[in-house]
């Protein structure tokens, strides 16, 4: 059994030395191919590196080369460097100058352009309050590109508002008639002859119809005046219209005073502002005015020409034709002074005391007659001023009271009141007035005609006795 073991020990040793030999052999094959390709590696790899070095060696010779070159360049551009900075100082300083100076310059065309602007602002204001612009349609237009600040205003835009400036100073002193359009009273738009007086005043003349007309700042349009002017005014302007007159009416105003016209209220429509007082002083002008009319046809119809009617009856008297006296008398009517001659003729044979008194009362019969009334009047016209006085006060009270309880912050609230104050004194003059005037001439009348009847009287006296004392 170990002589088996030892023999296949023996036997496996054997092969396993055989198989150590080939292992080693095919070792060193290998190591000798290794070798033989570590050595060409080798040779290959000094060939690339002597063709690298000789590549280098060219390289260098050239980047040296290049180094020059760029050295000399440096040193060019250092030069140039140093003279434009040099230069850069020179044009920085130059900068700054300029810098003030254009800051200067834009202020200074800062201030003109807003001058110009300014100009433009006020030219267009003119040109809006000018009625020539009513006439001359879109002659502002120059001026918008400067309001508007679109475009920055050139010496274009300043001839342009020259030229407006001077065409308004020619037009604003011209005299002329133009045919163009305006708003009438009636509110309609319509084409006419308008006469346009300068800057002031403008007319019209269309269908017969004569006036003055305003010019509206809002629209630039000319309007009609809503009343009519005077007769005389618009007779004035039809004639110069027609170039039959030299002179014409004119606002100087521009407007203001003629608008007055529109504001001015007739008495009728003052009456209502003057409260309750103003009633009685109206009930006062009406019956006043109903005792001048009686008083004034009465007195005209009971007046005749004295003078004449005396004298035939005095001359009748005188040849004692009594009969012819009495017919006359009674052809006269009821009449003051033959009433009183009659009176006498009655009493022809009394003595001269007792006609004279005869006719004196007749006289004075006839003076009731005559003055019925007059106090009346003479009442009516002192009562009427004092309750102008009383509606005067009254109309005050109530301004005060109204300042009282709302101040005087708002003079609408007190207008009301001085409005009364004001009407009812104004109402009571202007009836006053009047009817004191009549008063003094009514009485007048009758005082004159009671003089003639005492004068007559006398002058009849006298003729009745030198007629006796010639029998």
């Amino acid at each position: 059994m170990c002589l088996v073991a030892m023999i296949l020990l023996c036997v496996s040793t054997a092969a396993f030395a055989q198989d150590m030999r080939a292992v080693q052999t095919e070792a060193r094959e290998r190591r000798a191919i290794i070798l033989e390709k570590a050595r060409e590696e080798k040779e290959r790899a000094a060939r690339e590196a002597e063709e690298s070095r000789q590549g280098i060696f060219a390289d260098r010779s050239a980047l040296n080369r290049s180094l020059e070159r760029l050295s000399g360049e440096k040193e060019r551009l250092t030069t140039e460097s140093l003279a434009l900075a040099e230069s850069l100082k020179a044009l920085q300083a130059k900068e700054r100058e300029l810098l003030g100076r254009r800051q200067e310059v834009e202020g200074a065309v800062r201030e003109l352009v807003g001058f110009v602007r300014v100009n433009a602002k006020d030219t267009d204001l003119l040109l809006g309050r000018s009625l020539q612009s009513a006439l001359v349609a879109g002659r502002e237009a120059a001026l918008q590109p400067i309001l508007n600040q679109t475009e920055y205003p050139g010496m274009d835009h300043i001839r342009a508002m020259v030229d407006l400036l001077f065409d308004e100073i020619s037009l604003s002193g011209q005299v002329r008639i133009k045919e163009g359009a305006f708003v009438n009273r009636a509110g309609e738009e319509v084409s006419g002859d308008i006469l346009v007086l300068g800057n002031f005043s403008a007319a019209y003349k269309v269908a017969g119809e004569t006036g003055f007309l305003l010019y509206s700042d809002d629209n630039r349009h000319l309007f009609a005046l809503s009343e009519a002017p005077p007769p005389r005014m618009a007779r004035k302007l039809e004639a110069y219209l027609k170039g039959e007159s030299e002179d014409v009416p004119i606002d100087m105003s521009k407007g203001a005073a003629l608008r007055q016209l529109t504001h001015q209220l007739s008495l009728m429509e003052q009456i209502p502002k003057g409260g309750p007082i103003v009633y009685p002083i109206l009930g006062i002008g009406v019956l006043a005015l109903l005792i001048i009319l009686e008083r004034t046809f009465y007195l005209f119809r009971k007046g005749m020409k004295t003078d004449r009617f005396v004298d035939a009856v005095c001359g009748h008297a005188s040849r004692s034709e009594w009969d012819r006296c009495v017919e006359l008398c009674n052809q006269a009517g009821k009449k003051p002074m033959p009433n009183v001659l009659l009176a006498g003729i009655n009493g022809r044979d009394m003595g001269r005391e007792d006609l004279e008194n005869v006719l004196q009362e007749a006289t004075l019969n006839e003076v009731p007659k005559l003055e019925r009334f007059l106090s009346t009047l003479g009442m009516l016209g002192a009562i009427a001023p004092l309750l102008g006085l009383l509606g005067t006060v009254t109309g005050m009270i109530n301004t005060f009271h109204v300042i009282t309880y709302y101040g005087t912050g708002d003079p609408r609230m007190m207008s009301g009141g001085i409005s009364e104050a004001l009407v009812t004194t104004m109402l009571g003059l202007s009836v006053a007035i009047p009817i004191m005037l009549c008063h003094t001439l009514l009485s007048g009348k009758v005082e004159n005609l009671i003089g003639q009847m005492e004068k007559k009287a006398v002058s009849f006296v006298n003729t009745v006795f030198k007629a006796r004392e010639g029998r």
